[in-house]
């Protein structure tokens, strides 16, 4: 580990793990959404609050070389790291892909394994420039040739701008991913899909938080607003970040709540209904299993979370080619990876 001190407190926290044997270690997974970073002089939140000071390629090629499991490609996930501090506003955003294809660039020297970190790149744009954001995703192209999209929030009125600048997306062949924690938002996401079905849309996170102790009219509005977006044919699902702290609230499971991490047979009985009912509802090939790492890292290790959505994807009964769509193939598509 390059730096020890910044991470200390979590990674002192996960030697309290029991070692678990890997399942299905020759699966072929494709980690669709995690960040990098270096928050050791953040003071704002929500990253001055995250345990994972520094997450660069030594860290997780270390995580996803010893967890045993057979990730051999990731997409980099927009998470405001190393902005640029100079120039227009609009364009410092580059200034992450900048530095994702840098990392990429690593990993493709094979210096660090056979994983091919940041094959797939998400950042930011700000459509609510409208027509002026083109040129903001035209240098973000430039960029990296592995740049495939952005995330962004959306205004509750899609306003002409907005819509505008989503629209420039399907010119460019980009999608846009999107996270909110309240679930109540997922009609608006799907309204806009519905806009322009060549945009590939992808919710991000089970579509908000996930509280195992939420009341049943809690889930029940959580299960319809789930419904309201997976009749979008555009729309595809992450499934994972339910083990993320959100803000002040903390999963059952966060480290600060627990002396030791969670096993994955307790974490699949705990969170099961949750995944069950989205691929469900979008299907195996609609779904992707997502590591968010290092966010999810306060609650579990990268061995443990691929050993929980294992064991859920046994647990459904996934045909061969379904547990392929859900660990690498729907991944490989939407981000057009080469496998």
């Amino acid at each position: 580990m390059s730096y020890p001190t910044a991470n200390e407190k979590l990674e002192r926290w996960l030697e309290h793990q029991v070692e678990e044997e890997v399942l299905e270690p020759d699966l072929l997974i494709v980690d669709p959404h995690h960040h990098l970073w270096d928050l050791r002089t953040f003071s704002e939140q929500p990253f001055a609050s995250f345990e994972q000071k520094v997450y660069l390629c030594e860290e997780i090629v270390d995580d996803i070389h010893t967890s045993g499991h057979r990730v051999v490609q990731t997409v980099f996930a927009q998470c405001e790291a190393f902005y640029r501090a100079d120039g227009p506003q609009a364009m410092k955003c580059v200034g992450e892909t900048e530095f994702a294809h840098g990392i990429a660039a690593m990993s493709n020297s094979g210096v660090y394994g056979d994983v091919r970190l940041c094959a797939g790149i998400f950042g930011s744009a700000d459509l609510r420039l409208g027509a002026a954001v083109e040129e903001v995703l035209q240098a973000q192209l430039a960029a990296s040739p592995n740049f495939r999209g952005v995330r962004t929030a959306f205004p509750s009125g899609l306003n002409e701008d907005f819509l505008t600048g989503f629209n420039l997306l399907a010119k460019y062949q980009l999608s846009y991913d999107n996270y909110s924690p309240d679930f109540e938002r997922l009609p608006v996401l799907a309204r806009l899909a519905q806009t322009n079905p060549e945009v590939p849309v992808i919710v991000n996170h089970l579509g908000g938080l996930v509280d195992p102790d939420a009341p049943a009219e809690q889930r029940r509005r959580w299960q319809a607003a789930i419904d309201a977006i997976a009749a979008c044919n555009n729309a595809v699902m992450k499934c994972g970040g339910a083990q993320q702290r959100v803000g002040a609230w903390e999963p059952p499971f966060h480290m600060n709540r627990r002396a030791a991490p969670i096993g994955s047979e307790e974490l699949c009985d705990l969170l099961f209904p949750w995944y069950q009912y989205v691929i469900n509802a979008f299907g195996p090939d609609r779904c992707m299993f997502e590591s968010n790492f290092p966010v999810d890292k306060e609650c579990v290790s990268y061995r443990t979370l691929w050993n929980t959505f294992k064991r859920i994807a046994v647990r459904l009964g996934l045909s061969e080619s379904e547990k392929a769509a859900v660990f690498s193939d729907t991944a490989a598509r939407v981000y057009r990876l080469t496998l």
